[in-house]
C-alpha cells in the first residue's frame, strides 16, 4: 500500500502541476501576451476564460476515460491521461505570443487548455480507484487521502518554479521566455510519472469483475440512466471546494498584484505557504474521515466555508501578509475537510462496474460548477475601491448549495465490518440514493 499510494500521489501531483501552472500563468502574464489589444481587466478576464476551458473539458475527459477504466482497467487510464495532459502542457510553452502570430496564438492556447482538461478529467478516477480498491476497509479513507495530497504538491511545484523565475529574472525576461520554463519542465515530470505508473498492478476489484464477466457494457449510458441524481448531488457538493481553492490560488494573485499593488513574489509566497499547510494536513483529515465519517467531514467543511468567506475577504483586503495568510489558511482548512475524504467517498457511492465513470463525472462536473467560473466571476465582482464583498457572498452561496447537496447524500464509512459498497455490486436504488 505504501508503494501504491506513493505512486498515485506522484502521478496525481504531476497531472495537477500541469493544470496549475497554467492557472498561475493566466493570473500573471497570459493576458498582456495573448490579449494585448484590450484593457488590462478585459485581458485578465480573457486569460481566465481560457483557464475555464480546462474545466469545461474535464467532464468530457471523464466521459472518455471513465468507461475505459470500467471496461479495460484503471491502470491504462492512468498512463493515457498523464500522457495527454503532459504533451498539451509542454506544447503551451511553445505557443508564440499574439505579437508573433496574431489571433492564432489565443486559439492555440484555447485548444491546448482543452486537451489539458481532457486528460485531467480521466486522471483522478483512475488514480483514486487504484488506491481505494487495494486498501483495507478500515483504512480506506487514509490511503485514498494520499492521492489527494497531489493537488497541493502539484501547486507547490508549479508555483515554486514560477516564484523562482519571477524573483530572479527581470520583468522583460520573465514575460519574454521565463514564464514558459515551467511548461517545458513538465516534459521531464511526465516521463518520470509514466515510468512509475507502468510498474503498477491492476486493481484487484477490477480483475474480479473481469474474471466474472460483470463489467458494464456501456458504463457511461448506465451511469446517466441509473445514477444521474447521484452524479448531480456529488457535483453540487464538491463545487464549493473548487471555488474556494481557485479563489485562493488563482484569483487572489490577480487581486493582490493588480488591485492592492503587492509584489508578485510576495503574493505567490503567501499562497504557497497556506497550500503547504494544506498538503501536510491532508492525511490527518483523511484519517478523521475513517473515524467520523465521509459525509460528516464534508458537512463540517461546507459549514466552515459559510462562516469564513467574509472574514477571508476582509483579511485579504488589508494587504498585510500575516493577515492574508490567516485568511487563506482558514479557507483551505475548510476545503481540506472535504477534499481529503472525497477520494474514498465518491467510489463508495457507486457500484464497482461503473465506479470509474460515475466518480470521475461527479468530481469533474463539480470543477465546472465551482472552479472554472470562479476566477471569472470573482474578477468581475471585485471592481471598486472597497473590500470585494461580492466575492464573499458568491462563495458563501456556493457553500450553502454544497451543504444542501451533501445533506442529501448517504454516509458510506463502514460501521459494522461489512464492506457493502466495495465488496458487492449495489442495486440501482441504492446507487441513486
Amino acid at each position: 500500500m505504501v508503494r501504491l499510494a506513493a505512486a498515485s500521489l506522484v502521478g496525481t501531483a504531476i497531472e495537477f502541476y500541469d493544470f496549475f501552472v497554467y492557472g498561475t500563468a493566466a493570473a500573471l502574464v497570459l493576458g498582456p501576451l495573448f490579449f494585448p489589444n484590450v484593457s488590462p481587466l478585459a485581458g485578465t478576464l480573457a486569460a481566465f476564460g481560457t483557464f475555464a476551458v480546462g474545466f469545461l473539458s474535464r467532464p468530457l475527459g471523464s466521459a472518455l476515460f471513465g468507461p475505459l477504466g470500467d471496461r479495460y482497467g484503471r491502470r491504462p487510464v492512468l498512463i493515457l491521461s498523464l500522457l495527454l495532459t503532459g504533451v498539451a502542457t509542454v506544447a503551451v510553452g511553445f505557443v508564440p505570443s499574439y505579437d508573433s502570430i496574431g489571433v492564432a496564438a489565443p486559439v492555440l492556447l484555447l485548444v491546448l487548455r482543452f486537451l489539458q482538461g481532457l486528460g485531467l478529467g480521466g486522471e483522478w478516477g483512475g488514480a483514486v480507484l487504484l488506491t481505494v480498491e487495494h486498501a483495507p476497509e478500515r483504512r480506506r479513507g487514509l490511503w485514498a487521502g494520499f492521492p489527494q495530497i497531489g493537488p497541493s504538491v502539484g501547486f507547490l511545484l508549479a508555483n515554486g518554479v514560477m516564484l523562482t523565475l519571477s524573483a530572479t529574472l527581470s520583468e522583460d525576461s520573465f514575460r519574454s521566455w521565463g514564464w514558459r520554463v515551467p511548461f517545458w519542465a513538465a516534459g521531464l515530470l511526465v516521463a518520470a510519472g509514466l515510468l512509475l505508473r507502468a510498474q503498477l498492478a491492476e486493481s484487484p476489484r477490477f480483475q474480479e469483475l473481469a474474471e466474472r464477466d460483470e463489467r458494464a457494457a456501456a458504463p457511461l449510458a448506465e451511469v446517466l440512466r441509473h445514477h444521474w441524481r447521484l452524479v448531480l448531488l456529488t457535483a453540487g457538493g464538491l463545487a464549493v471546494g473548487y471555488a474556494v481553492f481557485y479563489t485562493v490560488t488563482t484569483w487572489s494573485l490577480v487581486y493582490g498584484t493588480e488591485r492592492l499593488g503587492m509584489d508578485r513574489t510576495v503574493m505567490l509566497g503567501c499562497v504557497m505557504a497556506a497550500v503547504a499547510v494544506l498538503g501536510a494536513l491532508t492525511p490527518l483529515a483523511a484519517h478523521l474521515g475513517d473515524r467520523l465519517g465521509r459525509r460528516t467531514m464534508c458537512l463540517a467543511g461546507c459549514t466552515a466555508t459559510v462562516l469564513w468567506m467574509f472574514p477571508m475577504v476582509a483579511l485579504l483586503h488589508t494587504g498585510r501578509v500575516p493577515l492574508m495568510f490567516l485568511g487563506f489558511l482558514g479557507a483551505l482548512l475548510a476545503f481540506i475537510a472535504m477534499l481529503a475524504v472525497t477520494a474514498a467517498y465518491l467510489p463508495e457511492l457507486y457500484e464497482p462496474r461503473v465506479r470509474c465513470t460515475g466518480a470521475a463525472l461527479g468530481y469533474n462536473l463539480g470543477g465546472v460548477l465551482g472552479g472554472g467560473l470562479t476566477p471569472l466571476v470573482a474578477t468581475a465582482l471585485s471592481r471598486g475601491d472597497g473590500p470585494p464583498w461580492g466575492v464573499a457572498a458568491y462563495l458563501t452561496g456556493i457553500a450553502l448549495l454544497s451543504l444542501g447537496c451533501f445533506a442529501l447524500l448517504p454516509e458510506t464509512r463502514p460501521a459494522d465490518g461489512a464492506d457493502r459498497r466495495l465488496s458487492r455490486p449495489m442495486e440501482a436504488g441504492e446507487a441513486t440514493v
